[in-house]
C-alpha cells in the first residue's frame, strides 16, 4: 500500500491532470483535496480529451473509487454538469464517486461579491476566475458557510440560506450597489441539486481512512499550485485555499503521518495565469512561442497563459514547503526547437542577489532574474518513453534541474497523451 500526495510546484497548470491519471492505474482511491471549479484538469486517452474541474481525473479508470474532499468548494451546478458530461461520453460515475458532506457550497452571492469586488478593485485586480470561490472560502472561515450537509437537509438549508441572503444583499447594496437575490428563487434552484447530489454524500474522512487501514492504494490530488497557496504563494495573488501537500490532509480528515510519498509536478518552463508576479515573464516571441507550443490556454476559462523560463528558486521553495519525494518533469518536448534555453537561478533587486524566493511581493515585482544558459537539442523528444532515447541536451538540461531543485525527478512527460511518458521509478 502506498498514500501519495500529488501537488502543483509553480503557479498551477503544470500538467496534473495526465500525471494523476497515469498514476491512478495503480490507485484504489483518487481524491481531491481543495480548490473548487476554478481549477481544470485536461486529460487525452488515445484521441479523445477530457477537462475536468471538480471531479478527479480517475473517475476515466473504470471501478477507481473518486472522492471529492472537504477541503473543496461546490458549485452544485458545476458539478452536476461535469457528472451529466462524463455519462454521455460513457463514464460511469454512481457507485465510484463520494462527496463530503462537509465541503462547503458555493451559493451565487458568492459569485456575485467577487465579481463585483473585482470590478471595484479596476487595476489592482487578483484575477479570479468569478466563480465565487474566494468568498465561498471566506464565509467558511467566518463560520457562515453553507456545507453539503446542510443542503441536503431542507430545513437546515433553509434556516442558513435566510440568514445568508439577508446579510449579502445588504452587502451587494450598500457596497456595490448591486441587485441581490431572492430567498424562494435560491432556495428552489438548490433544492433540485440537493436531490441530485444527495446519494453521493457520505463521511469521506471514514471512507478513505478506511481504505487505508485495508492497505489501499490512496491518491491525492491538488488544484492550482504551491504558489497559488494561500499562506505560501504570492499572497494576495493567490488562490483562497492550500495547494500546498499539507491541504491534503486538512482538506480531507487523513493525518500526516499516513502519507508516504510527495510527488510535485513542474513544468520545464514556467507559466502562470491572473495577476501577480512572474519574474522569469517572456512577453516576446519565445514567451509566444512557448504559449502556442505549448497550448498554453486555462482549461476552465480558455485565458492565454504568461509564459517563461524555468524558475529554479521559485520550485526549490515548492520543493521545501511540500516536502517533495519524487518530481514529475512535464512539457520537455515543448523546448525541441528552441536554439538557447534559460534557467533562473536566483534574482537581483537594489543591487543585491537573492538565491531564495523572496516573501516580500515589492522584491517579487521588481526583481530582474539571473539566468545561465543551455544549449537546445533540436531534436523531437515528443512521444519518447525511454530515457534512452532522449538526446544528450535534453537529459543535461533534466539534470541541471535536478541540481537545483534537489529532488530526483522520476517522471518525465513528452506529450499530452498517457504513453507519451517516461517513467525512471514507480511511484506506488
Amino acid at each position: 500500500m502506498s498514500n501519495i500526495i500529488v501537488t502543483g510546484a509553480q503557479w498551477g497548470d503544470e500538467g496534473k491532470g495526465k500525471i494523476v491519471d497515469l498514476l491512478t492505474i495503480d490507485a484504489d482511491y483518487i481524491v481531491r483535496y481543495q480548490g473548487g471549479h476554478n481549477a481544470g484538469h485536461t486529460v487525452v486517452i488515445g484521441n479523445k480529451e477530457f477537462i475536468l474541474h471538480l471531479i478527479p481525473s480517475g473517475i476515466l479508470h473504470p471501478g477507481k473509487k473518486c472522492v471529492i474532499g472537504n477541503g473543496v468548494v461546490i458549485d452544485p451546478h458545476a458539478l452536476i454538469t461535469e457528472i451529466d458530461a462524463l455519462k454521455e461520453r460513457g463514464i460511469e460515475v454512481k457507485d465510484n464517486l463520494f462527496i463530503s458532506g462537509r465541503a462547503h457550497i458555493i451559493m451565487p452571492y458568492h459569485r456575485a461579491i467577487e465579481k463585483e469586488s473585482e470590478k471595484l478593485k479596476g487595476s489592482l485586480r487578483i484575477g479570479t476566475t468569478g466563480r465565487g470561490i474566494g468568498p465561498t472560502y471566506a464565509d467558511k472561515m467566518a463560520r457562515v458557510g453553507i456545507r453539503v450537509a446542510d443542503l441536503i437537509d431542507s430545513e437546515v438549508f433553509k434556516d442558513k440560506l435566510k440568514i445568508n441572503i439577508q446579510e449579502m444583499n445588504y452587502f451587494l447594496d450598500k457596497l456595490y450597489s448591486a441587485k441581490g437575490f431572492i430567498l424562494d428563487d435560491v432556495y428552489n434552484e438548490y433544492m433540485g441539486y440537493a436531490e441530485r447530489l444527495r446519494n453521493f454524500v457520505v463521511d469521506t474522512s471514514l471512507l478513505i481512512n478506511k481504505a487505508i487501514d485495508e492497505g489501499k492504494n490512496v491518491l491525492f490530488e491538488g488544484a492550482q499550485g504551491t504558489h497559488l497557496d494561500v499562506d505560501h504563494g504570492t499572497y494576495p495573488y493567490v488562490t483562497s485555499s492550500n495547494a500546498t501537500a499539507g491541504g491534503a490532509c486538512t482538506g480531507t480528515g487523513v493525518g500526516p503521518t499516513k502519507i508516504d510519498r510527495v510527488l510535485g509536478v513542474v513544468k520545464a518552463y514556467t507559466t502562470r495565469v491572473g495577476s501577480g508576479p512572474f519574474p522569469t515573464e517572456l512577453k516576446d516571441k519565445t514567451g509566444e512561442f512557448l504559449r502556442e507550443r505549448g497550448r498554453e490556454y486555462g482549461a476552465t476559462t480558455g485565458r492565454p497563459r504568461r509564459c517563461g523560463w524555468f524558475d529554479a528558486p521559485a520550485t526549490s521553495y515548492a520543493a521545501k514547503v511540500n516536502g517533495f519525494t519524487d518530481i514529475a518533469l512535464t512539457k520537455l518536448d515543448v523546448l525541441d526547437d528552441l536554439e538557447e534555453i534559460k534557467i533562473c537561478t536566483g534574482y537581483m533587486y537594489n543591487g543585491r542577489r537573492y538565491d531564495e524566493l523572496p516573501s516580500e511581493l515589492k522584491i517579487l515585482e521588481g526583481c530582474e532574474p539571473i539566468y545561465e544558459s543551455l544549449e537546445g537539442w533540436k531534436v523531437s523528444t515528443s512521444g519518447i518513453s525511454r530515457y534512452d532515447d532522449l538526446p544528450q541536451k535534453a537529459k543535461a538540461y533534466i539534470n541541471r534541474l535536478k541540481e537545483l531543485i534537489s529532488v530526483e525527478i522520476t517522471i518525465i512527460s513528452t506529450g499530452f497523451r498517457r504513453d507519451e511518458t517516461i517513467t525512471l521509478r514507480k511511484i506506488f
